[in-house]
């Protein structure tokens, strides 16, 4: 083997989905679009993984109608591994599964990202992968610390739910690639939806690692959320001077 293909190899670990699918109905408008510390959400998410060291590719996924408008925000110089823009499907899963369907088949492992969550880190993601790399299978998350309770169809109350060992589940979230196939190809074989990819792992039987996060990555709902996220931004910017 020549040493730029060996090099190649070496560094082609970790293959980014990019999931930029959803319909915004919440927000009334198309949230990754929407300008927090003066650039697009979508921008910030893709400069995070772009920056992250193991990275290798990133494949966006998305409506058919984004497409051109994420081409122009990806085609700029300071986006070199952005490789392919496709489209996705009805559902989260469908779109995570067009974007498996188009990394470099080289790839070792595979993390999956909600294009609305602005303010992941590169060393956000390193810490997942991190221990992706120990366990084949690992996930940021954050301890749940409101108090929960059930409720009936009326709203009202019906009972609490121990938060002891809850956790809110966030991305990336990060996989070998075999592992994640192996759980979409049985997603797909017996029908069922599941909500993220830790989800489709878990019915396999496997361990996932959380990874835990004490640093800010919400994902843009409300549109409350745009300010609180572009304060965050501005505020991490000043730090980096």
């Amino acid at each position: 083997m020549d040493v730029g293909r060996w090099a190649f190899l070496f560094y082609a670990m970790l293959s980014a989905i990019i999931v930029a699918g959803g319909s915004s109905q919440r927000m009334g408008f198309d949230k990754l679009f929407a300008a927090i510390a003066g650039e697009p959400v979508i921008t910030h998410t893709i400069r995070a993984f772009e920056r992250a060291a193991s990275v290798n590719e990133i494949v966006i996924v998305t409506r058919e109608e984004r497409q051109d408008e994420i081409r122009k925000i990806s085609s700029g110089a300071e986006f070199k591994k952005v490789r392919g823009i496709v489209p996705g499907g009805e559902h989260r899963q469908d779109s995570v599964r067009a974007g498996l369907d188009r990394i470099d088949r080289v790839a070792k492992y595979i993390a999956v990202h909600d294009a609305a969550r602005p303010l992941i880190t590169p060393e956000q993601i390193e810490r997942a992968f991190s221990q992706c790399r120990v366990h084949g299978a690992a996930a940021l998350a954050q301890s749940v610390n409101d108090t929960l309770k059930r409720v009936d169809a009326d709203l009202l109350v019906v009972g609490s739910v121990d938060r002891h060992q809850l956790y809110a589940m966030q991305t990336p979230q990060i996989f070998k690639r075999k592992l994640i196939e192996d759980a979409y190809r049985a997603v797909y074989t017996e029908n069922v939806l599941v909500t993220d990819e830790v989800s489709a792992v878990e019915r396999l039987g496997c361990k996932i690692a959380l990874v835990l996060n004490d640093d800010f990555n919400l994902k843009i709902t409300y549109p409350g959320d745009l300010p609180v996220a572009d304060f965050i931004l501005r505020e991490r910017a000043k730090d980096n001077r």
